[in-house]
């Protein structure tokens, strides 16, 4: 037996003619309790309106564009159960106090996290009582990395009472305190050695350099502490109150923050969870030995070894490999794959991997350590050819850099007791204004996946702060830039070659060597290269790829470009300054669309 029931608007308080920004379902389709029927949005936050029992929708009375206030019928279910002499209201009550107030789940997005599957927000009731929490506040944001502080910022800005929880001794997280900002200071430093040194080719001579490194240290630490501080002033500046310790969830409305063995409880209405990520340890190495480090060990800056081993040869192992070949060790990359950082396109690490080639003592591609043998002289290294082919002899280094990868931190943080789910590697899973399945936490950064790069948690940190905070907000971003601060540097944007030819795309390609660019030539750094992919069915900009000095400040503006969706000849007649590296983005558009000047281009490539 069967039995039909009306599903009506929930009340949403004060809120009336609501929009229907989507429909999410037509007659004939089998929903189960739960599942959203429609989206609303009004001017301060959007909304599901779920189906209250399992069926199958045999009407709707809503199309996009309605409007809708409290009570209006959205839809007639089937249901399971005796039927009715009349249909049942099914109305019910909202899943949030009202629209004003917590947005359930939107629509997934890849570029915020690994999962497919947008998540459904499941709000529990909130708690009446926080006379027992240590502070009570609107929204926590756990952790301080750019994703953390800008989420804790912005929220602060839109009127909520925010607490940030920060487990090192200043704010800013890894990237600020151990990853991202000293390792540039530390990598400006190579290049003025680097450059110092090849300048001697070109009639300029300096002495050898002297290096203090305890001065160097200090500077560096300097560096940090001018940013860390900054936060500082910021965060008191906004009222944001800053909790040291590190955070665990004990339950959906509870965090517990320990710090020199005291504990903090605190309450909160909407979280944000920043926690980030760490470097990943292989089994069976002894990291127990002070001579295996990592990305932080690397960083501390404890002596300069004669003899290194980086062990992978992606981004975080390559920028650390230029600052202490600089710095005078002697460099040994092994790589399991067979090529530096895997994934890239081969003509953008060509330059780099032959500039390395000069450089370094051995790069060993296609390799995999399989023991380190701690001894008095250093640590001795194993190898083993992944192809099961000869392997290199066991070497002894002063010193061993691990850097295989990162791992996210979202088995830290107690998830259980708040309700999160946390897949296999460590990640969780949010829709593109980042709610977790708990629907008033969020999740921002490392620890919902996609690229690890600051730069894509800063823009997720926002769009969740202003979504907790009732603003219209959504991660919609066509594409994120990736840098490797190598040197040469390596920068790329969008669709790369490989994956053009992977997945059968239409792509054209424009491209300048930056052999024929004059303010190349004069910085006596002539092996990069600019290359922009196209559409051919549309003409629009859809990837770009650049190799050389300064290639991170120059992704930006393809990134742009693909943003606004420019096809070769909104970037070609854009004036480039003159002479700059920047040209070589409008020369590659122009190569492009057949109309580059400064090469000879065959007369069947003209357009």
């Amino acid at each position: 037996m069967s039995r039909t029931i009306e599903v009506r608007v929930p009340d949403m308080g004060d809120f009336d003619a609501v929009d229907v920004v989507e429909v999410l379902v037509e007659a004939g389709d089998s929903v189960d309790a739960d599942d959203g029927l429609i989206t609303l949005e009004s001017d301060k936050a959007s909304m599901e309106v779920p189906a209250p029992e399992a069926g199958t929708v045999r009407e709707m009375q809503v199309g996009e564009g309605d409007s809708v206030s409290s009570d209006d019928l959205i839809a007639i279910l089937e249901v399971a159960g005796e039927a009715s002499d009349a249909v049942d209201d099914a109305s019910g009550e909202a899943q949030n106090d009202s629209a004003a107030d917590e947005a359930p789940a939107g629509e997934n997005t890849t570029n915020s996290g690994p999962s497919s599957e947008a998540p459904r927000a499941d709000t529990p009731s909130r708690p009446v009582d926080t006379s027992d929490a240590d502070l009570a506040v609107d929204l926590v944001v756990l952790g301080s990395g750019p994703a953390g502080y800008t989420a804790a910022f912005r929220a602060a800005d839109l009127g909520l009472k925010v607490a940030l929880v920060e487990r090192y001794e200043s704010l800013g997280g890894v990237c600020l305190n151990v990853g991202c900002i000293p390792s540039k200071a530390l990598l400006h430093v190579a290049a003025l050695l680097d450059d110092a040194a090849h300048f001697g080719d070109h009639g300029v001579q300096f002495g050898a350099p002297t290096i203090d490194l305890d001065a160097l240290r200090a500077w560096k630490d300097g560096v940090v502490r001018r940013l860390t501080g900054g936060l500082a002033q910021l965060a008191k500046q906004r009222k944001v109150e800053v909790v040291q310790g590190t955070g665990t969830f004990t339950s959906p409305w509870r965090l517990q923050v320990e710090h020199d063995g005291a504990t903090r409880t605190l309450a909160f209405e909407q979280a944000i969870v920043a926690a980030g990520s760490r470097p990943v340890e292989l089994p069976g190495l002894p990291y127990d030995d002070q001579r295996l480090i990592d990305s932080t060990g690397a960083l501390e800056l404890r002596d300069i070894p004669a003899r290194l081993l980086v062990l992978g040869g992606g981004i975080i192992g390559l920028e650390m490999a230029t600052v202490y070949h600089a710095l005078g060790s002697e460099i040994t990359v092994v790589e399991l794959t067979d090529e530096l950082m895997p994934g890239t396109d081969r003509d953008l690490v060509k330059p780099l991997q032959k500039r390395l080639a000069q450089r370094y003592d051995s790069i060993l591609l296609g390799v995999k350590v399989v023991g380190i043998e701690p001894t008095d002289d250093g640590l001795r290294v194993s190898f083993e050819a992944r192809d099961g082919g000869e392997a290199p002899e066991p070497r002894v280094f002063d010193r061993v850099l691990s850097s295989v990868g990162r791992r996210p931190n979202g088995d830290r943080i107690g998830a259980d007791a708040a309700g999160l789910a946390v897949d296999e590697r460590g990640f969780l899973t949010v829709d593109r204004q980042m709610r977790t399945n708990v629907g008033h936490i969020f999740a921002v950064g490392d620890i919902v996946g996609g690229p690890m790069l600051a730069h894509k948690g800063i823009h997720e940190g926002k769009v969740a702060a202003e979504v907790a905070a009732g603003e219209r907000s959504s991660f919609d971003a066509r594409v994120i830039p990736s840098v490797a601060y190598t040197d040469p540097e390596v920068a790329w944007v969008g669709v790369t070659e490989r994956e053009a030819k992977e997945q059968g795309l239409n792509i054209g390609k424009g491209s300048f060597p930056w052999a024929a660019s004059g303010r190349s030539l004069a910085m006596a750094r002539d092996e990069g290269l600019t290359k922009v992919l196209f559409d051919e069915d549309t003409g629009k900009i859809v990837g770009a790829g650049i190799v050389g000095p300064h290639a991170g400040d120059l992704i930006a503006e393809a990134t742009l470009a693909i943003e606004m969706g420019c096809d070769a000849h909104d970037i070609g007649l854009t004036i480039h300054p003159h002479p700059t590296l920047s040209e070589t983005v409008g020369q590659s558009a122009e190569a492009f669309a057949g109309t580059l000047t400064d090469l000879y281009l065959p007369k069947k490539n003209r357009r």
